[in-house]
């Protein structure tokens, strides 16, 4: 008897959900509930759209790495969740799966959906702005400044994409690099991680750094030339 009692509470409270609004049932928050793996299938660890880039170039990467599916539309489908972050996965999640039958279906409204990063053409200026992340490795920018550059129409020559590199570069790398003005593009990224490495080591000041020097030089509160200006003021009263 008490258990049924407890069952049937458990009941009403998944039909009253969060704030009386959404059940929290699993047949209701699983989306594909009756779906059932492949014997033998192993999950893929998927790149993770966050609605950035290509929506087609994310569905031709998911469905190469659910070969292993035998093509089954349920499994696309339900596994399909797996490859998104962030808004995009409440995108998905808010969606009425109802309307979707078949993998074509969900694929159709998902690309349709973030279509609008195929309509953004990005120009020349944009990638002055791209700026490099704290934490980020000079190649990791490189190569993510250079995703982005391949983007821009008209294409670029490579003497234009080491101009407008070298123009989103922060000072300290800028001051280093501009002498490599002519060089290749992987000229340039050579010499930029050879000056990160110079940063990492001490061997090489960043700009703030020897901006902050030359501050504390010119207000005499520090270095060599401050000193000797201290020195100067305590002679010249003494001799008053």
């Amino acid at each position: 008897m008490f258990r049924k009692v407890k069952s049937l509470e458990q009941s009403f409270k998944n039909m009253q959900g969060l704030g009386g609004q959404v059940s929290v049932a699993y047949k209701y928050i699983c989306l594909f509930p009756d779906v059932q793996l492949s014997v033998g299938f192993k999950m893929p660890k998927f790149d993770l759209y966050d609605g950035h880039s290509d929506p087609m170039a994310h569905l031709r990467g998911f469905c190469s790495k659910m070969r292993g599916a035998g093509r089954k539309d349920e499994l696309l489908m339900a596994y399909f969740n797996q490859s998104l972050s962030g808004s995009v996965l409440e995108w998905y999640t808010r969606q009425d799966h109802g309307r979707w039958y078949t993998w074509d279906d969900l694929a159709q409204a998902f690309a349709c959906h973030f279509q609008y990063n195929l309509e953004i053409i990005l120009d020349r200026l944009y990638l002055t702005k791209i700026e490099k992340k704290p934490g980020e490795s000079f190649r990791e920018y490189d190569f993510r400044w250079r995703e982005q550059a391949a983007k821009v129409d008209p294409p670029m020559k490579e003497s234009e994409m080491v101009d407008y590199f070298q123009q989103a570069l922060e000072p300290t790398y800028f001051g280093y690099l501009v002498s490599a003005i002519g060089k290749s593009f992987n000229g340039v990224v050579k010499m930029g991680a050879m000056v990160e490495e110079g940063l990492k080591s001490n061997k090489i000041m960043s700009y703030l750094t020897i901006k902050a020097t030359t501050e504390a030089i010119q207000n005499g509160t520090g270095g060599v030339i401050g000193k000797k200006k201290k020195e100067d003021v305590v002679t010249i009263d003494s001799e008053a």
